[in-house]
C-alpha cells in the first residue's frame, strides 16, 4: 500500500494535504497557476497511481491555483523551429503516459470532487471524469490544445465530450474549439453546481465530508460501480485516440500563441 507520508511532498506540480481522510490535490506551477507540460502530465499519472493504492483516502478533491484550473501550456517545440518528428520510442512513451494518466485517474477507488476554480482549457477531461464537478462562476471548459491547434482530439476528450454533451454537440465542441462558460456548462450537464469563487472550496469540503462519513466499503464500491462504464468507454476508445493523435502529430507546426502568453 502507498502511505500518504511517502508521496505527499513528492511532486513538484501537485500540492497535497489530507484531513479526516479527505485528500486535497492542488495543481500549481511554483505556487502559481499551473502551466501544463510534459512534467505535470507525467507527475499526475504517477500521483493518481499512488493515491489509488492508499487505503486511508476516503475522498479526493482536485482543484487548481489562483483563478485557473489548467488554462495555459508550455509547448515542447517552438513554431520557429519548424516541424519536429518524434521517434517511435518517444511516441510510445508519450502514448503510454497519456494512457496511465486517464486510467490511473479512474482507478482511484474513492470518489473525486473536481473544484474547478477557473478556466479548464487544457486536459479538461481530468475535471470532467471526476464523480462530482463543481465550478466557480469564472470557470470555463474548452479543448484548446487539440483540433484548434492542429492535433487530433485524443487524450480521452474524444470520448468524454460526446458522452457528456451528446454526439452532435460533442463533435461540434471539439471541431470548433468552442468554449463553454460555467453557467452554460451547467445547463449542458458538464457541471453539477456553479458557486461563487469564495464558496467553491468550502462547498467542495462539505461534499467530501458527506462522502467520507459513509462506511469505507460503501464509499469504495459505490465509486467502482459508478465508474464502470467510464472505464469501459476508455478501454474501447482511449488507445485509438492516442494512437491517431500521435500519428497525426508526429510532424506538425505547433500553435505559437496558446493560452495567456
Amino acid at each position: 500500500m502507498s502511505q500518504f507520508e511517502e508521496y505527499a511532498e513528492k511532486y513538484q506540480f501537485i500540492r497535497m494535504e489530507r484531513r479526516d481522510g479527505i485528500l486535497l490535490m492542488t495543481l500549481h506551477s511554483k505556487g502559481g497557476e499551473l502551466l501544463w507540460g510534459g512534467r505535470p502530465h507525467e507527475e499526475l499519472s504517477y500521483a493518481f497511481g499512488e493515491i489509488a493504492r492508499d487505503r486511508q483516502n476516503r475522498a479526493v478533491i482536485m482543484t487548481g491555483t489562483g483563478d485557473s484550473f489548467c488554462a495555459d501550456i508550455i509547448w515542447g517545440r517552438s513554431a520557429a523551429a519548424g516541424p519536429t518528428k518524434m521517434s517511435p520510442a518517444r511516441s510510445d512513451h508519450t502514448m503510454s503516459d497519456a494512457g496511465y494518466l486517464i486510467m490511473n485517474h479512474l482507478n482511484i477507488p474513492v470518489p473525486i470532487i473536481a473544484a474547478v476554480n477557473g478556466p479548464a482549457l487544457i486536459h479538461s477531461e481530468l475535471a470532467l471524469l471526476c464523480d462530482i464537478v463543481i465550478a466557480s462562476e469564472n470557470a470555463a471548459f474548452q479543448d484548446l490544445p487539440h483540433f484548434s491547434s492542429g492535433l487530433v482530439p485524443g487524450d480521452g476528450v474524444h470520448a468524454v465530450y460526446p458522452l457528456l454533451l451528446g454526439m452532435n454537440r460533442g463533435r461540434y465542441f471539439l471541431f470548433t474549439g468552442q468554449k463553454l462558460g460555467a453557467r452554460e456548462a451547467h445547463e449542458m450537464g458538464l457541471v453539477a453546481e456553479v458557486v461563487s469563487r469564495e464558496r467553491l472550496m468550502p462547498r467542495a469540503w462539505e461534499l467530501a465530508h458527506q462522502i467520507a462519513q459513509k462506511p469505507m466499503l460503501t464509499i469504495r464500491y459505490a465509486r467502482a460501480v459508478l465508474t464502470r462504464e467510464l472505464k469501459r468507454l476508455m478501454l474501447n476508445n482511449l488507445d485509438v485516440g492516442l494512437a491517431l493523435e500521435t500519428l497525426a502529430g508526429s510532424e506538425y507546426w505547433p500553435a505559437p500563441n496558446l493560452g495567456k502568453k
